[in-house]
């Protein structure tokens, strides 16, 4: 899963970044409104989590231009108002779920889980390849019936490998779906990952290499 956190209190915007990258999922930062559009328009994200007071564009605004899209992107409200008014005008926008300041991390990671979820309703919460079971929302993998321990970073790598369903996923796109923006783009972090989660798999390799393109699933389990 990938978030854009737009909130203007820097300190808490990290906070809650590092916090979310502790629970494998990969979260941007825009400060305003304008870095947030500029990031909305040339990546892709699961969910945003959107201040109403911000420089700039106002999170509401926002709000608007991501429900007139058509994207489906589903909205977090993250806001100081507690009013019962201010909450109605946020759902009146569009608004997915609404959460209040202060707040602790773990219920903001509940609820970005259960977003997640009702937004893939329409896709098998299943997915099987090559003897292959990952279970997205249980964060659980099977290897021909077999539990397969993965580390955080490894299962988010391994569950856009499958999604994939056997296409090539380039270096690039696993650093950015599996990552986020503020990965190093030379970083080793993908080749180490993936010879990590290849080990893991365990024999025959199921994650074959394409030189000089990216990553597959193997049907074939002849991975290299």
């Amino acid at each position: 899963m990938r978030v854009l956190i737009v909130e203007d209190e820097r300190f808490m915007a990290e906070a809650i970044r590092d916090g979310l990258r502790l629970e494998a999922i990969a979260a941007d930062i825009a400060g305003d409104g304008d870095t947030a559009l500029e990031l909305l328009s040339v990546n892709a994200y699961d969910i945003a989590v959107l201040d109403r007071d911000i420089p700039g564009l106002s999170g509401d605004e926002i709000a608007k231009r991501v429900i007139a899209s058509g994207s489906g992107m589903p909205i977090l409200m993250l806001t100081a108002a507690d009013r019962l008014d201010d909450k109605a005008s946020g759902f009146g926008l569009g608004a997915d779920d609404y959460l209040t300041k202060p707040f602790d991390l773990q219920e903001l990671v509940l609820r970005l889980r259960a977003l997640d979820r009702r937004r893939a309703h329409n896709r098998p919460p299943v997915r099987e390849i090559a003897g292959l079971r990952l279970d997205p929302f249980r964060r659980e993998v099977y290897r021909d019936g077999c539990y397969v321990a993965l580390t955080r970073k490894q299962f988010a790598v391994l569950e856009v490998l499958v999604a994939a369903e056997g296409g090539v996923v380039s270096a690039e796109e696993l650093l950015q779906r599996a990552w986020d923006e503020n990965a190093d783009p030379f970083t080793n972090a993908v080749r180490i990952t993936v010879s990590a989660l290849r080990k893991r798999l365990g024999e025959p390799w199921l994650i074959a290499t394409v030189p000089g393109v990216g990553y597959r699933i193997d049907a074939g389990g002849e991975g290299g």
